[in-house]
């Protein structure tokens, strides 16, 4: 049989599978106009029992089923019961943040697992991925992500990989810090980032490699700024500088002049390089705590490089798991989740990250530069098990966030790594793993869409920490005012108690007698701070693991609480533990309020009815027409260079959109 026979053949086979278990497939013929419209709201879900889960899979970190006790209430309980006494506008709140957008909150994927997160290449893109970033970009406006970390500083941009592929490890070279390996990639990289952006609404950061600048390779920002154009936010330079000697990157004595002095030399070859047209986009000094943000700006750093530098940043985790997931790499004995876990569950957690920051803060808002915490997560090394992926971290996550955007950080991206790490706020099954078995969606995730919809929109918001409940560090609470006037009130209970003695009412006071009549609110629940499963926003759930296509399941449920005019007061009460968002005005909740979601449903789950489809126009615009000379995992269309010899064995449902001129394929639950 000839290669093009082959591949008819397995393609028609596929299709008969489909038809035989009622899966419907949208076709677009070669202008991308859709032919049988098949509606994107219907797709069902499907899951995986926890018997089905093999016992290899199931010890993965990513996947573990350790569960911790929570944290006794805390003796003195605090007060069930207490005032917010709110201001109407800005005027009146001295102290209140730098304007926040709904973007605040997004994400760091670590570059060596790009290819299993976000898609295999330009044709190939990971559909929960893109559930997961329209969510939130429907929300917020647009979603930041930054593609880099340990592996950018080794990896090369090369014309081609001899085995088809888009982004290669070199696992016999782990010079890298965390065993990371080395990568070569193709820029079929870079167009499936701007692919992505063609549908959802995500913005992307990128590094420029800093291993060695007296060899510099500058083939990622030319690359960056050709494809990505508006979609491309900046370019980082030196990721954790302050960690090269450590990690053996730099000789003994390398400090912060030398780290100075190289920055100014990769400025000064960009500023020669006729293929990097924009110039003032670079981020620095993502330093992590081993030199402080002020020790590098002591080099005269920031006016020496100003017109070159678009943002400030660095990067922190308030603790580390290196010793467990690393042994012998370092003389410290491991840290036990359970003892560390009561040290997540407070406002003084996010307090005492931020603290250190507030100076850099200060003076990037002199410098008028955005300040960003450009990496971070429970714990590095992969995050604590029961800890990283408890309902605690999503409490974690939200006050930890509303601390910063109240501290005048402009963004935040929540690390994303792979199968060996508890802390991803999302997780693709493994490559041999059944594609009925799906997406980990991680607690933390929950956060950013509440951080979102807390900020929204409009890029007016101005949050304020309003000391709730006597500064009592377990109920913490934030004003969020839009366009100069109160809109929306968030309130956390970092309590567990199932009793209900620990859920406390906040009684809203509002100055100058404009009180709403009602107020609507969403709630973020689960049993215990210690529960990995049974997490809802308003209602909504992305399921346990292995059950999601980044598409919230269930029912939307807003609660309405009726205020009382006279006396000027909404009472709001709060389970222990939860979070709640009061939305003050209709507008506000409505910001927020998507009246239909996008979603990128898929037939790559067997036994269940599902349906592909996605916008004609998005696709027709969405470069992936543009594939024509880059090698492909796998084409039907005519004159593909993957038509024939990229085509691979066809394994059971896995056809999901046939496109016509622009190729674009995209997938669920199949990683690389």
């Amino acid at each position: 049989m000839t290669p093009l026979s082959w591949a008819v053949a397995a393609i028609a086979s596929v299709l008969v599978h489909i038809a035989q278990v009622h899966a419907s497939v949208t076709i677009y013929n070669n202008n991308g106009m859709q032919q049988q419209p098949v509606g994107t709201d219907t797709a069902a879900g499907a899951t995986a029992t926890n018997s089905s889960i093999p016992q290899w899979l199931a010890d993965m970190p990513a996947f573990n089923s350790i569960v911790l006790q929570a944290p006794a209430i805390p003796s003195p309980a605090p007060p069930n019961q207490f005032t917010l006494n709110l201001q109407g506008s800005t005027a009146n709140v001295p102290g209140i943040s730098i304007k926040q957008n709904g973007t605040f909150l997004g994400f760091s994927i670590e570059m060596s697992v790009a290819t299993q997160v976000i898609g295999i290449n330009s044709t190939f893109l990971q559909v929960p991925f893109l559930n997961l970033m329209a969510l939130l970009a429907q929300r917020g406006g647009t979603v930041p992500v930054r593609v880099g970390g340990n592996t950018q500083e080794f990896a090369t941009l090369v014309g081609s990989i001899a085995d088809g592929k888009a982004l290669e490890k070199d696992k016999e070279d782990t010079s890298n810090p965390t065993a990371t390996p080395n990568l070569v990639f193709t820029s079929e990289i870079i167009y499936m980032l701007n692919n992505v952006s063609a549908l959802v609404g995500v913005k992307w950061y990128l590094g420029i490699p800093f291993n060695d600048t007296s060899n510099l390779r500058l083939g990622i920002a030319e690359a960056g700024e050709a494809i990505l154009g508006d979609n491309l936010l900046g370019f980082q330079l030196g990721n954790e500088p302050d960690l090269y000697v450590n990690h053996g990157h730099r000789p003994q004595g390398w400090n912060q002049t030398n780290y100075f002095e190289e920055f100014g030399a990769v400025i000064q070859a960009i500023a020669n390089d006729v293929n990097i047209p924009v110039r003032n986009n670079l981020i620095a000094p993502s330093v992590s705590g081993a030199w402080t943000p002020e020790s590098v700006f002591d080099t005269g750093f920031i006016p020496a490089y100003t017109g070159s530098l678009g943002f400030l940043a660095v990067e922190h985790y308030p603790d580390n798991n290196c010793a467990a997931a690393f042994p012998g790499s370092t003389s410290a004995a491991p840290v036990v989740p359970q003892d560390v876990f009561p040290n997540y569950l407070s406002h003084n957690a996010g307090n005492s990250i931020v603290s250190a920051y507030l100076d850099t803060s200060s003076i990037a808002l002199q410098a008028g530069k955005p300040f960003i915490m450009f990496e971070t997560n429970t714990a590095s090394c992969g995050g604590f098990p029961g800890v990283s992926d408890s309902f605690g971290a999503a409490l974690w996550g939200v006050d930890y966030g509303m601390v910063m955007a109240f501290n005048n950080f402009s963004q935040a991206l929540v690390h994303v790594g792979g199968v060996s790490d508890t802390y991803n706020p999302f997780t693709p099954p493994p490559t041999n793993i059944s594609t009925s078995k799906q997406w980990t969606i991680g607690p933390i995730f929950y956060s950013t869409i509440v951080i979102a919809e807390a900020l929204g929109p409009t890029g007016t918001a101005q949050v304020f920490d309003l000391g709730a409940n006597g500064n009592n560090i377990y109920t913490p609470g934030y004003a969020i005012y839009e366009n100069g006037n109160l809109a929306r009130v968030l309130l956390v209970n970092f309590v567990t108690d199932a009793s209900g003695a620990s859920t406390y009412t906040a009684t809203l006071s509002f100055a100058g007698g404009n009180v709403p009549g009602s107020v609507s609110v969403k709630y973020l629940l689960a049993p215990s701070v210690s529960e990995k499963d049974n997490i809802t926003w308003a209602g909504q759930t992305f399921g346990s693991k292995f059950e999601s296509d980044g598409r919230l399941r269930g029912n939307e449920t807003i609660s309405t609480v009726q205020c009382d005019q006279g006396a000027g007061t909404c009472a709001i009460q709060v389970p222990a533990p939860a979070v709640a968002l009061v939305f003050l005005t209709s507008s506000a909740l409505q910001d927020v309020s998507p009246s239909s979601t996008q979603t990128f449903s898929t037939t790559a789950v067997t036994k269940v009815g599902h349906s592909a489809t996605i916008d004609a126009t998005a696709l027709a615009t969405s470069n992936g027409n543009t594939g024509a000379d880059r090698q492909k995992l796998s084409s039907t269309s005519k004159g593909s260079s993957g038509a024939s010899s990229m085509m691979p064995a066809v394994p059971t449902a896995a056809v999901l959109i046939v496109t016509g001129a622009a190729s674009l394929l995209l997938t669920l639950g199949l990683s690389h």
